[in-house]
């Protein structure tokens, strides 16, 4: 008897792939659309967030002569997603919404829906690998960077537990972009030559401060800008010692201190929450000779500090922490102990490149040291760690 697999068809190209690849295998396949917004207050004219979508996974499914369903989660993704987002910007944090769809939604309640429904196995279309070994205490999954470095999507799944990676398919990660996109112009599929999905998980391309202001209301403050001269607190190259004080790991991972009086007022801005480190655009801030960077905010005084150029020492970190509470193993094996460091490839964002770091596991949580400054380690964000090409755990920066 063939085994089942229900595919989450999202109406891209990677899912439609996923799809051909498993019927290709053998298995008995079905799709699944997930809907999981309806709300289309500040999402950008042209950007509708899923009845596009619908159409195109619509056409694959008859193209490819699979069944469709659909099961909507919205309930679910407002709580447990965006409600979230709107907590974390409120308190002055930018959250990763990509990496909580994954866990809250993707690989949890639509993993829990296609199981109760028949599924023997659910598959998406990430760009991502997974190898299962035997051990003593039973099977134990490694997460593995998709093949395509340039399309590699293991960051966005960091967050995901053992239990949540038991019954799934990830059947384009050993294969590029381009493969995928030749394969689909071959089958002739209506999703070859659509463009990826940009913008929030689920809820498309959005006007962030207009998608922010349903539930955080705007308040204008000063914007204020830190000279270049500001002595900021630099590091030299290289990883500290692995019996470092916690004292001094602290120092190193922690923001910048900023005040007021610090700089001087140059503009208004229309509230501190809708604000990132790093960000650049949104600011409408003229007459620099380089542009004007966000790097750092207060939400309680709704003050936003800006610095003029992409080499403005604010912009730059050694290190960063993550709370106890917030350290999370997929590797759950490989845990560190307190008092114990390891050195591991480690990043911040998507795409970036994986950084030389070392990990401090001490009772308070995770001190991650770079061996070089980081430019826009971000509150909220995710770093996650890497032994070679496998994802071994993350955590919110603090």
């Amino acid at each position: 008897m063939k085994k089942k697999v229900a595919v989450g068809l999202s109406g891209g190209v990677d899912s439609s792939i996923a799809a051909w690849l498993l019927k290709e295998e053998g298995y008995e396949v079905e799709g699944i659309f997930m809907i999981n917004w309806h709300d289309s207050q500040g999402v950008l004219k042209g950007d509708c967030p899923w009845d596009e979508d619908v159409t195109f996974a619509e056409m694959v499914a008859r193209k490819l002569g699979i069944k469709l369903s659909t099961v909507d989660l919205s309930k679910e993704y407002r709580k447990r997603v965006v409600d979230y987002m709107f907590t974390e910007y409120a308190a002055g944090r930018t959250p990763n919404p990509d990496i909580l769809c994954n866990r809250e939604i993707k690989f949890d309640s639509f993993v829990r829906e296609a199981l109760s429904s028949g599924a023997d196995y659910v598959a998406t279309g990430h760009y991502c690998r997974t190898v299962t070994t035997e051990t003593p205490s039973g099977p134990m999954h490694r997460l593995l960077a998709g093949v395509d470095g340039n399309k590699d999507q293991s960051y966005f799944l960091c967050q995901v537990s053992q239990r949540q990676l038991d019954n799934v398919l990830f059947p384009v990660g050993a294969l590029s972009k381009p493969e995928v996109r030749r394969i689909a112009a071959d089958l002739g599929l209506a999703t070859a030559d659509r463009k990826d999905s940009q913008g929030i998980c689920f809820v498309g391309k959005v006007d962030l401060p207009l998608f922010l202001q349903q539930q955080l209301e705007a308040r204008k403050g000063r914007v204020i800008n830190i000279p270049r001269d500001h002595p900021f607190r630099a590091w030299p190259d290289g990883l500290p010692e692995s019996d470092i004080l916690s004292s001094e790991l602290q120092l190193m991972a922690a923001p910048h201190t900023l005040r007021p009086g610090d700089g001087v007022t140059a503009g208004v801005h229309t509230g501190a929450h809708f604000f990132t480190v790093g960000q650049r655009k949104g600011l409408n801030l003229g007459g620099y000779r380089e542009p004007l960077f966000v790097i750092g905010t207060d939400t309680v005084s709704n003050l936003v500090y800006v610095g003029e150029g992409q080499t403005h020492g604010g912009l730059y970190r050694k290190g960063l922490f993550i709370r106890a509470e917030e350290v999370h193993w997929i590797r759950t094996d490989l845990t560190m102990l307190i008092g114990e460091s390891r050195d591991y490839l480690v990043r911040i964002r998507y795409r970036q490149p994986l950084q030389i770091a070392r990990l401090y596991a001490r009772e308070e949580g995770y001190y991650i040291i770079f061996e070089k400054q980081q430019r826009g380690i971000t509150p909220g964000q995710f770093a996650a760690w890497y032994d070679g090409v496998e994802l071994l755990g993350s955590g919110a920066i603090h």
